[in-house]
């Protein structure tokens, strides 16, 4: 099992000044924090100060996490990577979501070249209240010319923000990159066997993070790191390769479960820093088809990210190939032991009058957003979301999260009660068995039991309500 942090481990390597530059009450309380990643060490002045080098240095190092943090790019579009401290989700949250890279090549023209990059520079989807987003683009070295690999590296840097992956296999192409763009930081790609010492000397010239590459090799892997850190590099990524035909999958499944339990549950060094996985490579061998290749390109991505792929290099675009890994990667990367919820409250949808209908339900975001977007399908009304700490409608249902007095409290409280004249409220079909005892605390207002599905409000709202309040 890897290591637990408390409090008191980080507490002594801090100046234990009490003095609340930090904004906590004291240095416990900072140490505390520290351990659950809701502060950084930049928050305490007084540790950079030369008196405590010593402390700051040994607070860094019980700090590191066995998966080591590594950034990638400049600006607010960096992104950092791995810093993973346990094997399973469900032990701690997992921090720093997988980064997707969409691949590009030194051939394309320019202008098809800047369209890609500008359609991955802007997608985005929102689901349940935030934004899913693409973070980085991979520039394959094609054409073997030192110059035009520069010069796309550059044209790329130009017109995006975006991080990037450098991708050659010669040192001498790559460092023809890393003079034009060597500054933003991209993440090199790759050393192996035959060229490391030459990519050492490129990483540690240019500060730029590199990754390890041996294809199906682990114990080459290792030694390989082991050089490298040797050499002072420290901000390592590996590639123990992508294999996508038949039962090979599989072997690269296990690598990646490997690498990362030893790493954390192990404490080895040596291999302790973030994964690379490529599902890009099925289009090395594709299926008979285009859209059956696609397909398997998503799902390698999402099998990939759940065994521990910090980065993911993909090649396609299309939105229903993205949509899973994306979504894949929202669920995985949320804190398992607090559930998604919007605010407990009112709720106005599309600008309702005192004629518009009344809806209520939980503040799971799963559940708000989806019966937000169906009552103003419907068009428009008021809805109140009741506090069932962002379990399931269902489940509060039957979990008692979810009665008829914390509804009835929740419209005294947001004052619907008096903004409304068609006293009428429609209450979620899983919650039918309130209805009776909900009116009596009501009084004189009418409880319509609405659709058990979200997506039948529209339809309820026009063949029930309206009809039933003489709206129809």
């Amino acid at each position: 099992m890897p290591k637990i942090l408390r409090p008191l481990d980080v507490y002594k390597h801090l100046p234990g000044t009490n003095c609340g530059k930090c904004g906590e009450i004291n240095c416990m309380a900072f140490a505390a924090k520290l351990i659950e990643r809701q502060v950084s060490i930049e928050q305490c002045p007084p540790l950079f100060e030369p008196q405590y080098k010593a402390k700051l240095e040994a607070l860094m190092e019980t700090l590191r996490p066995p998966v080591k943090e590594v950034k990638i790019g400049v600006g607010d579009r960096a992104v950092t990577v791995g810093g993973k401290v346990c094997v399973y989700r469900h032990e701690l949250t997992w921090y720093y979501p997988t980064a997707i890279a969409i691949d590009v090549h030194d051939e394309m023209g320019e202008d098809e070249l800047l369209k890609r990059v500008k359609q991955v520079e802007s997608f985005v989807f929102e689901r349940i209240g935030m934004k899913l987003t693409l973070d980085m683009i991979t520039l394959r070295c094609v054409s073997g010319n030192p110059d035009k690999f520069a010069k796309t590296a550059s044209l790329i840097a130009a017109n995006s923000q975006l991080p990037m992956i450098l991708c050659s296999f010669d040192p001498n192409i790559m460092e023809e990159a890393l003079i034009a763009v060597g500054d933003k930081k991209p993440l090199i790609y790759a050393a192996n066997e035959k060229n490391w010492k030459d990519f050492a000397k490129l990483a540690s010239k240019y500060q730029c993070p590199l990754t390890v590459s041996a294809f199906g090799d682990i114990s080459m892997l290792k030694s390989l790191c082991r050089s490298l850190r040797k050499y002072g590099l420290d901000d390592l990524v590996l590639d123990p390769g992508t294999y996508t035909v038949g039962d090979s999958f599989g072997e690269t499944v296990n690598m990646f479960t490997m690498l990362r339990r030893s790493a954390i549950e192990k404490e080895d060094v040596d291999i302790g820093y973030p994964l690379l996985g490529v599902p890009a490579a099925v289009w090395i061998s594709p299926e008979e088809d285009e859209v059956s290749t696609k397909m398997k390109e998503s799902y390698l991505a999402c099998s990939l990210m759940v065994r521990y792929a910090d980065i993911l290099i993909m090649h396609s675009l299309d939105v229903w190939v993205l949509l899973p890994v994306l979504v894949c990667r929202q669920n995985v990367y949320t804190d398992p032991r607090v559930p998604l919820a919007v605010k407990a409250g009112l709720y106005e949808v599309k600008e309702p009058t005192e004629d518009s209908p009344l809806f209520v339900t939980g503040n799971s975001a799963l559940t708000y957003f989806l019966v937000r977007n169906d009552v103003e399908t419907a068009g428009g009304g008021w809805l109140v979301c009741v506090d069932t700490g962002g379990i399931s409608l269902q489940s509060s249902v039957a979990g008692k999260r979810f009665t008829a007095d914390m509804i009835y409290e929740a419209m005294k409280e947001t004052g619907i009660i008096d903004k409304i004249r068609h006293k009428s409220v429609i209450i979620p079909g899983y919650a039918a068995r309130l209805s009776g005892e909900l009116e009596d605390m009501l009084k004189d207002w009418r409880v319509f039991v609405g659709p058990r599905e979200s997506s039948d409000i529209p339809k309820f709202v026009g063949s029930v309500w309206k009809k039933e309040m003489g709206k129809a």
